[in-house]
């Protein structure tokens, strides 16, 4: 359930979502500058960080 949550946060706001499930680290920046570049790609690391973990 909290995954889920994770998800739909992340498809909101996609750096939050990274950094719910990882914190700030790599991926955390990495998703930062993917959302700055398009939002899609943000979104898609974003999940993809969560469902990975």
């Amino acid at each position: 359930m909290a995954d889920f949550i994770r998800i739909i946060i992340a498809i909101l706001l996609p750096p939050l979502g990274v950094f719910l499930q990882v914190g700030i680290g790599g991926h955390f920046w990495l998703n930062i500058l993917l959302t700055l570049c398009g939002y899609v790609p943000g979104i898609v690391h974003a999940v993809w960080v969560i469902a990975k973990k």
